[in-house]
């Protein structure tokens, strides 16, 4: 048993095959306790200082992306995060996304009737790209079925033609290494790969801010927050702190112990861990004549036709989920191969 092995052995007990981190991650056992014991002192009128949990997330999910923590907000939805880049564009701005992208990152341009918004597949987006492309949205893992955007290519296209990118790392941060620098925007949950609670979500902005209006800043978005609490802000926060939604504080009291268990393992580690049991399993399914979703390299194994046979697993202890009528099964840090042959064994029958 390897250090990784070891270390979520001791941080994760299922008491079934879970194979849904793609819905929702798993809590780790430190995260649970100091959420417990948030709560408790909270209850008891003797609070910890969560501010100082939501720092020391920004600082940790900072380091996972690779950028300064000054380029980092805090929040709980990539909709929202999304949806101030959507009010940033000017009358009329393109916004290239993939075909059947997740709706959190390609409804909050769609619902301002004033942008054109165009589709492309997912495999062809960097070719999609035009003169006068304002900005492409795409999904670094495809959530429907695992496939893998090539960001480099799409980061080039929108180079030569002036155009921003926006990525969304929720299916990806946690087990595929995160280069944030290289896009202006990155938007991401922390609920899946990250092992976060919900109510966790972080947003990534250029060095100069990206051009952004604060349109939802509250007194947590001042430089000095204890003194923005009436009236309009006097001085909003010099980083990205101003784009800050007010933080579900229990969540990043949890939060904070998750990331630095990914930042103990590194994502590098998870990365061989999770894709080694994704090929494991494509290689059963093929070896039972059952075809799957393209996706090489990736942590998110999508089988076709398959998805009505969910909730029959589930009866049977392995945990999946149903997403465009695929079985849909995402490996992570806690799960083995014994896991993969569980779900074999029940899919041959």
């Amino acid at each position: 048993m390897d250090s990784m092995e070891t270390l979520a052995g001791a941080e994760f007990a299922p008491e079934m095959t879970y194979l849904n981190t793609a819905s929702s991650g798993l809590l780790p056992a430190r995260t649970v306790a100091a959420m417990h014991t948030a709560v408790t002192r909270a209850a008891a009128g003797r609070p910890t200082d969560m501010f100082a949990d939501v720092e020391a997330s920004r600082a940790s999910f900072a380091r996972i992306a690779g950028v300064p923590v000054s380029r980092v907000a805090a929040g709980a939805s990539v909709a929202v995060f999304t949806g101030l880049i959507a009010t940033s564009l000017p009358e009329g701005a393109e916004v290239l996304v993939a075909e059947d992208d997740f709706s959190s990152v390609v409804n909050p341009f769609v619902v301002r009737a004033d942008l054109k918004v165009r589709f492309a597949p997912l495999e062809s987006l960097a070719e999609a790209v035009r003169p006068g492309t304002a900005l492409v949205a795409v999904s670094a893992v495809q959530s429907a079925d695992g496939r893998i955007a090539d960001l480099d290519a799409i980061r080039a296209a929108a180079r030569a033609h002036g155009a921003r990118t926006l990525v969304d790392a929720s299916q990806s941060a946690g087990w595929l290494p995160l280069d944030a620098a290289g896009d202006d925007y990155t938007v991401a949950v922390a609920f899946k790969w990250l092992t976060c609670p919900r109510g966790v979500a972080f947003l990534v902005v250029p060095e100069d801010l990206g051009g952004l209006t604060p349109v939802f800043a509250g007194w947590v978005a001042g430089e000095e927050p204890w003194n923005s609490c009436y009236g309009p802000v006097g001085e909003l926060a010099h980083s990205a702190r101003r784009f800050d939604e007010s933080p579900s504080l229990f969540s990043y009291a949890g939060a904070r112990r998750s990331l630095a268990l990914i930042e103990e393992i590194g994502p590098a580690a998870v990365q061989r861990h999770d894709a080694a049991l994704a090929d494991r399993f494509r290689a059963g399914l093929d070896r039972i004549g059952q075809c799957v979703v393209a996706a090489p390299g990736s942590a998110i194994v999508a089988a076709p036709g398959l998805g009505h046979r969910r909730d029959e697993l589930s009866r049977a202890g392995v945990e999946l989920s149903d997403r465009a009528g695929n079985l849909r099964a995402a490996f992570h840090l806690y799960n083995s191969a014994a896991d993969v042959d569980r779900l074999l064994d029940a899919l041959s029958g």
